[in-house]
């Protein structure tokens, strides 16, 4: 029921109860039970006491009333939650969004995440092994928040696609793109398995950093990316037990035994890995299913000789790096 009427209520039963105590003290008019002393007395009592409780009642019921009354103003006044306020400015959209990994470039004025990947040295030597890319059709697997976009924009790159399944990470590289003011990359979002999968036309470069570790079945990653790219550039994170033996805490997402596949006359060696419910942070950037596999070094190598890439140069290598052994590969189609 609300306030005002209860207290419409509450105010009506008070008038009536004081004109039936007024009626009953005078005794005009009154009968029966009501002309006896003892009853009167009872009524009289009965009424003060429901007089009381009502009033109680009544004035609770007013300051709710006009608790409200002020609340509802104060909610008016008040700026809602999805808007900002103030100059517009970068770090405003910066801020529309949480979980933020990457830094921006100084010129922006904005602070985002911490890692400067709008100025990768990884991505410096891939682009310097495959030569310029001036005029080139890119795809990006993964962008996360468009460092690494904007920097091929900057080495020339006619057109990039970089296709992105996160939605918050899609969404931040919205805002980094019109930061950055990017002219030749689109960002799309979704599995990018799926675009290669049906894709007509090939790329003159694939980037795939950062992504063959987090799919359940990374083989296939690269008969995708191989089949429709004749050049690539991959960082990844790899299994080792020379790099990572049995102890080391790097080994704790692993679950289960490792999976010996036979696949296009090789054996491969799949370790499955949980991401432990991190994906709960706004700032994850991992996959989209919780189990995934890992690869161990040599079994990529031997994957991408399997798939014709033999022109293969290797860097970055850090058996150390805190989330476990990783290192980039360039590699470009083989003579057939």
């Amino acid at each position: 029921m609300p306030l005002n009427l209860a207290k419409s209520r509450l105010t009506g039963w008070l008038r009536q109860i004081h004109r039936l105590n007024q009626h009953t003290d005078s005794g005009s008019g009154t009968k029966s039970m009501l002309q006896r002393p003892e009853t009167n007395g009872v009524l009289s009592s009965l009424a003060r006491l429901v007089t009381r409780g009502l009033r109680k009642a009544a004035d609770v019921i007013e300051r709710k009333v006009d608790g409200s009354a002020a609340s509802s103003r104060h909610k008016r006044d008040a700026v809602l939650d999805e808007y900002s306020t103030g100059m517009p400015s970068a770090q405003n959209a910066v801020d529309a969004l949480r979980g933020w990994n990457h830094a921006l470039p100084d010129h922006v004025g904005a602070t985002a995440g911490r890692g400067a990947f709008y100025n990768d040295a990884r991505i410096h030597w891939a682009l310097e092994k495959f030569g310029s890319v001036e005029g080139c059709k890119i795809l990006e697997l993964g962008p996360l928040e468009a460092g690494h976009t904007y920097l091929l924009e900057r080495s020339g790159a006619a057109v990039i696609h970089s296709i992105e399944a996160n939605k918050l990470s899609f969404l931040r590289c919205l805002v980094v793109k019109e930061l950055l003011g990017l002219q030749n990359a689109r960002f799309l979002l979704g599995d990018f398995t799926v675009w290669l999968e049906n894709l007509q036309e090939p790329y003159d470069l694939i980037i795939a950093s950062g992504v063959l570790y987090h799919m359940q079945d990374p083989l296939h990653l690269l008969e995708l990316i191989t089949k429709n790219s004749d050049a690539i550039y991959l960082w990844t994170h790899y299994a080792s037990d020379a790099a990572m033996p049995m102890g080391d805490p790097r080994r704790q997402a692993f679950v289960g035994s490792v999976e010996i596949r036979e696949w296009r006359g090789i054996k491969v060696r799949l370790y499955k890995r949980s991401y432990h419910g991190a994906w709960r942070s706004k700032s994850f950037c991992g996959g989209m299913h919780d189990l995934h596999c890992w690869m161990e070094k040599d079994d990529i190598l031997a994957a991408l000789h399997v798939l014709n890439f033999s022109d293969i140069h290797i860097a970055h290598d850090e058996p150390a790096h805190p989330n476990g052994p990783s290192f980039s590969i360039f590699a470009r189609r083989g003579e057939t």
